[in-house]
């Protein structure tokens, strides 16, 4: 395993995480005594691998259902100081509440601390005035550091860029946990602001957000040979020393094994990531024409300032992704998110654009006259069943 200065913290993390939200029971708590023991094999066989590689930071939240409570069996069975354990809670309107949940989530762990604890959704303004408000949230994190209960504070992230550096420009964080990956490259100036305070940046999820990267389509596999699709993210992600580890997201012990291929390539990263990054960039044009890949996002409305708030962004985004790379069931599964996910997804679908005037909203696109098209086109390719997001936060 190879290690990584996790900003501030001066932790020492490997570069992969051991995500905690796939290996669970359920969704939400059950008794302890209805976990079947198949599963919780499966989850302590995952850990067992994890720590044999290397992956002692292990990373759940208490929006994650049982994973909490199973963890809780397996990590007091390791020494302490070789872990790095993160939870993760949601800001609460109720600081106390706040307070609640987090001990709640210790008893679950079985555990006298954990070395983080990230707040669970800063996605909107509403969230972070929340939690950095006089006696919110994060006060409550600071006195369970003095506490010795937590030792470092950090937040994790769906919303927009600017949100992110705002809540990093607070300077009252010590990592941050955010999407960034080759398909979605939006949060860079967020990594960079992180650096600048000297923050951990942890990415999440990114071999699903990334494009659901265990199941590639074939196209994907040819553009990014001789690496697999998730060695070349993974590489791409890590050649990158702004970013520090990468959560794995295991559902299985095997589940370790691509990504640990990536480790004996990094030193080799700028000779083995030009051609495949070259590759995807001509398939992009050769599809999408070079004056769209270049210039589809010049002025683009948010959501928020859009009729019906119609998350144009995303859509043309997922539109572009299904076409270039064919990764259709990724830009379905992430477009019937759209009216469904809340502050963790929003905006809405193209579904209604007969109602809705754009003009206004689009006047200074260069492709203003041809954006609702393009829009009723992706509804017509990607619109299928709804989805809600698994997390119960």
């Amino acid at each position: 395993m190879l290690y990584r200065r996790f900003g501030r913290t001066e932790l020492q993390m490997p570069v992969f995480s051991c995500g905690g939200m796939r290996y669970q029971f359920k969704w939400e708590d059950v008794p302890n005594h209805e976990i079947p023991a198949d599963n919780q094999a499966n989850l302590e066989a995952t850990i067992r691998r994890a720590v044999d590689v290397g992956i002692n930071h292990i990373e759940t939240a208490r929006g994650y259902g049982t994973s909490e409570m199973q963890l809780g069996r397996i990590l007091p069975k390791f020494p302490r100081e070789k872990l790095i354990v993160q939870t993760k809670i949601s800001p609460k309107a109720d600081a106390k509440e706040f307070r609640e949940t987090f001990e709640q989530s210790l008893k679950n762990l079985q555990l006298d601390y954990v070395d983080l604890l990230g707040l669970h959704g800063i996605n909107h303004p509403e969230s972070l005035d929340e939690s950095i408000c006089p006696g919110g949230c994060l006060e409550v994190a600071q006195q369970l550091r003095a506490e010795g209960k937590v030792r470092f504070i950090g937040f994790s992230t769906h919303g927009s860029t600017d949100i992110i550096v705002q809540t990093i420009n607070t300077s009252q964080f010590d990592y941050v946990n955010l999407h960034w990956y080759y398909i979605n490259q939006w949060n860079w100036a967020a990594i960079e602001a992180a650096k600048r305070h000297d923050m951990g940046v942890f990415i999440i999820s990114p071999s699903n957000k990334g494009g659901l990267l265990y199941e590639p389509p074939q196209k994907l596999v040819n553009l990014c040979a001789p690496l697999s699709p998730m060695m070349f993210n993974d590489l791409f992600c890590l050649s990158h020393q702004e970013v520090h580890t990468l959560s794995l997201g295991a559902a299985k012990p095997q589940d370790f094994d691509e990504h640990l291929k990536t480790l004996e390539l990094i030193d080799q990263a700028s000779e083995i990531l030009p051609p495949i990054l070259a590759r995807l960039e001509e398939e992009a044009i050769a599809t999408l024409e070079e004056d769209w890949v270049k210039s589809w996002e010049t002025n683009l409305p948010n959501f928020d300032e859009t009729p019906g708030e119609v998350n144009i962004r995303v859509i043309l985004w997922l539109r572009n992704l299904a076409i270039a790379y064919d990764l259709v069931d990724y830009a379905k599964m992430r477009y019937n998110l759209l009216g469904n996910g809340g502050h963790w997804f929003p905006g809405n679908k193209a579904d209604r654009l007969d109602e809705l005037d754009l003009r206004q909203c689009l006047a200074r696109h260069p492709y203003a006259d041809k954006i609702p098209q393009l829009l009723e086109q992706a509804h017509q390719m990607l619109a299928g069943e709804e989805v809600k997001r698994l997390s119960r936060t």
